[in-house]
């Protein structure tokens, strides 16, 4: 089987249950960002995995599963077919708890702080910025009145707390200290 098929050449591509749409579509970009987003997922990994970040490995490697679970969900939405995966209130669930786990040794904030750090800090913040970027193209899905699954949603929504937490988490490991925000009027 080859890889290409050369029916996406015309800008348009295959949604579950057959029919075509053009590849800007609300449910292609919203689609497109959490596949994108699950990549970034997969630097972090990798950089938590060689830098002794246990804890950021421990959250996102089933993270990127999760993910694409919510990607299956998201394709089967709207068209009638069964997803080939599921994604639950536990996913949400266990991100909640990770969150916590990474706050429990971290200053409180006073003000917002500036992305940055170290490289695993700063990877957590691109992909904080990508998975923000996902729930608004979820939303502009739902805008249209397209069905959106309210677990991705959510999900989604909870994954961005996590990455900034775990990038805090990053640069408290690393000694890095946080660049706080200041404004003057």
């Amino acid at each position: 089987m080859k890889l290409y098929s050369r029916k996406g050449d015309d800008g348009s591509t295959g949604r579950l249950g057959g029919r075509r749409v053009r590849k800007s579509d609300a449910h292609c970009e919203a689609a497109g960002t959490i596949d994108e987003l699950a990549a970034h997922l997969g630097r972090c990994v990798q950089l938590a995995g060689g830098g002794g970040q246990e804890q950021t490995l421990d959250a996102l490697t089933p993270a990127q599963g999760e993910l694409f679970a919510g990607g299956a969900v998201l394709a089967a939405a709207s068209t009638g077919a069964k997803p080939g995966a599921a994604l639950d209130d536990g996913a949400t669930a266990r991100l909640e708890q990770c969150i916590d786990k990474a706050m429990e040794n971290l200053p409180a904030l006073k003000t917002f702080i500036m992305p940055g750090g170290c490289e695993l800090a700063c990877e957590l913040h691109v992909a904080r910025t990508v998975c923000r970027r996902a729930e608004r193209r979820l939303v502009a899905l739902a805008d249209t009145g397209a069905e959106v699954p309210p677990e991705l949603l959510k999900y989604v929504n909870r994954l961005s707390d996590l990455l900034f937490a775990l990038a805090r988490t990053a640069n408290a490991a690393a000694g890095i200290e946080e660049q706080q925000w200041t404004y003057r009027i």
